[in-house]
């Protein structure tokens, strides 16, 4: 990284994501104590996308880290036009260094440093209630948190298909799948095999570091012949379920919706389990009805890195599954 002009004796530094504070996780999920959270990201940085595309950074003065970040090489998608972007999440501050400036002067250093590398566009992952002037300058995305009901036949039963848990030899499916699904939208992440299994990962280890039994991941496929036809990601916490994710061959999402089916019907006697999950716009099973909408705890921030300005842009013009927020 190239070393900008920074106050007095400020430097940004490479660091080791276990030696720094956590501004990771989610607020509806058990926290991980901080040997966990070295032993996730010492897992992440094994996966293909994450050895090439993940990096800790730290502004510290001397031996004091004042702020921490991780920052994200990402590919994406502005009105068909492909761009690198810049992701930057898991930001934190000590309480004693909150409302000081550090973590704006840290990511305003990894934005320029990425800017000079090629990138085009930044996402900032923050939660709500984090300091606002991380945000400052960026234009925020806001995704809501949609409460899903999932109508099941009066008998009870699961709908006739096959369904099995999903495997490696999916992901290529799923990568065309979103494909398809992103084109009518004018902003959304070109994901590739590499980078899903990197953000169903990153899920899927969050609950095997975290107290037990606390929270799984479940990865589900419709098949078709030899050939994921459809899939859902879900994290399972108690009697909640979020759908990190799902596609579809099916422009209606009739085999999502019916995927869902078979997976209450295992349980028939069991209380009905709350599902929430984003959705993209345009996209809703026919089987699945929407309950309620609330602004999400999860905040995406979005910036371009040239002189331009963002256009203006609405929910329905972007795509973003809540599997790929970097936080």
């Amino acid at each position: 990284m190239r070393q900008p002009e920074l106050p007095g004796s400020l430097t940004v530094i490479a660091a080791e994501r276990g030696k720094l504070g956590d501004g990771s996780g989610e607020a509806s999920a058990p926290r991980l104590t901080t040997q966990a959270e070295s032993r996730l990201h010492a897992a992440l940085m094994k996966t293909p996308w994450g050895s090439r595309c993940q990096r800790s950074f730290a502004l510290v003065d001397g031996a004091a880290v004042l702020a921490s970040a991780e920052r994200y090489d990402l590919a994406g998608v502005f009105d068909e036009r492909p761009l690198r972007i810049t992701g930057i999440g898991s930001v934190f501050t000590s309480r004693a260094n909150q409302g000081r400036g550090f973590s704006r002067l840290l990511i305003q250093t990894l934005l320029d440093d990425a800017a000079r590398d090629g990138a085009q566009m930044a996402l900032l992952f923050t939660h709500r209630g984090a300091d606002r002037d991380e945000r400052d300058g960026f234009c925020e995305l806001a995704p809501t948190d949609l409460t899903l009901h999932v109508i099941e036949s009066t008998r009870y039963g699961a709908p006739m298909m096959l369904v099995r848990g999903g495997e490696e030899r999916d992901l290529a499916a799923i990568v065309a799948m979103g494909r398809i699904r992103a084109e009518r939208f004018r902003v959304h992440l070109d994901r590739d095999i590499d980078f899903v299994q990197y953000v169903s990962t990153r899920k899927r280890l969050r609950g095997a570091l975290g107290p037990a039994h606390s929270r799984q991941l479940q990865f589900f496929i419709a098949e078709e012949g030899i050939t994921a036809a459809a899939y859902v990601i879900i994290s399972v916490i108690g009697d909640t379920w979020t759908l990190e994710e799902c596609g579809d061959r099916d422009p209606s999402g009739a085999r999502v919706g019916a995927l869902l089916q078979a997976l209450i019907a295992r349980e028939p006697s069991e209380r009905r389990p709350t599902i929430r999950g984003w959705l993209p716009a345009g996209f809703l099973p026919p089987q699945v009805t929407i309950a309620s909408a609330t602004p999400a705890a999860e905040s995406i921030g979005l910036r371009m890195l040239d002189a331009s300005s963002v256009p203006p842009l609405s929910g329905d013009d972007v795509l973003y599954w809540r599997n790929d927020f970097l936080c």
